[in-house]
């Protein structure tokens, strides 16, 4: 191995094992709100994370890299996208999915070409939609053990596709007391893992703010909330504000942007490219909010602009090398 190549190796360790860490406040935040179910949840999807990981080692005849947390990073960033009620077996079944077939199917560390974490939620939500999409309210204190079936609830993003308005304050917006996936709600919290991996050089600004700024344009023009319709845009501004207050903090669009906008292999690498990559998913991911089957978009619309950052990287080193060819 060259020193490049191990240089490249201890980054990308050092990247998921930040990813890991902070997926510890949202977690904490979590119990808080439902008692010490999601805690158990998050040491399932990790577990099984690592018993994959020794199991790919095993069947490959390769020895298990301790220091590699790629496995656990993208499961504990998959449990965090579901509600506190969610049954184990299908955090098991979804960690699985997403390490196995979404990054060790295609080579393992570096070679996945869709996000592992986009890939298990996928499959959850498409095969246990009533699991995936039901939410229980803040403090619920939910059984360790059993299937949570009662005293579950839609979520504002529900709300929100139905062209209803939420009925949840800018505090508790920021705070994450409403009904949601148990790690993707309280925007300050994200706000500040976002700073500490920005601080860290760990997340790529560009891709995220792209994503991010396309999505409160979208959510400014085309308000589900309030029928502003197609109206100007500076017509009923307090209605088109609070449309983007929903959009970016209910779901996951503030949880995508800081957590899943991170990974150097789905991400293209080159910066012109990368922001063209987050506004496509920030296009892509509203029209799955608008107009799909499920409420929470963001991984569908991963899995589809992913298998694009090749191409974008290739078409900006085509323009390029014909800017060179011009000059000279």
């Amino acid at each position: 191995m060259s020193e490049k190549t191990a240089a490249v190796r201890r980054n990308d360790q050092i990247l998921y094992r930040d990813l890991l860490t902070m997926t510890i406040p949202p977690l904490v935040l979590a119990v808080f709100l439902y008692g010490p179910r999601p805690l158990l949840l998050w040491l399932a999807a990790v577990v099984t994370a690592n018993l994959c990981d020794h199991l790919v080692a095993l069947l490959r005849r390769r020895p298990y890299d301790r220091g590699e947390f790629s496995n656990e990073a993208f499961a504990a960033m998959l449990v965090l996208l579901m509600p506190a009620s969610v049954s184990y077996y299908v955090v098991v079944v979804s960690v699985m999915a997403a390490v196995l077939v979404g990054k060790e199917a295609f080579g393992g560390v570096g070679c996945y070409p869709f996000h592992p974490t986009a890939v298990g939620y996928t499959i959850a939500a498409v095969s246990w939609p009533q699991e995936v999409f039901r939410y229980p309210s803040p403090g619920t204190v939910l059984p360790l053990t059993g299937t949570v079936t009662s005293g579950l609830v839609e979520s504002a993003s529900s709300t929100l596709k139905a062209g209803g308005t939420p009925k949840i304050d800018a505090l508790n917006l920021l705070l994450g007391n409403y009904a949601a996936p148990m790690g993707a709600v309280a925007a300050l919290i994200l706000l500040a893992c976002a700073l500490f991996l920005a601080v860290r050089r760990r997340l790529k600004l560009d891709a995220a703010l792209a994503f991010l700024a396309v999505c409160a344009a979208w959510a400014w023009l085309f308000p589900r909330m309030g029928r502003v319709g197609l109206d100007l845009p500076w017509v009923a501004v307090e209605t088109r504000a609070a449309s983007v207050a929903y959009e970016l903090c209910c779901g996951a669009l503030l949880y995508a942007a800081v957590f899943l906008l991170c990974d150097p292999v789905v991400l293209p690498r080159h910066r012109a490219s990368r922001i063209v990559f987050g506004a496509l998913l920030g296009a892509m991911s509203m029209m799955y909010r608008y107009f799909g089957s499920y409420e929470t978009g963001v991984c569908f619309a991963l899995l589809l602009v992913g298998s694009l950052s090749p191409v974008l990287d290739r078409v900006l080193l085509e323009r390029l090398n014909k800017k060179e060819a011009l000059r000279v």
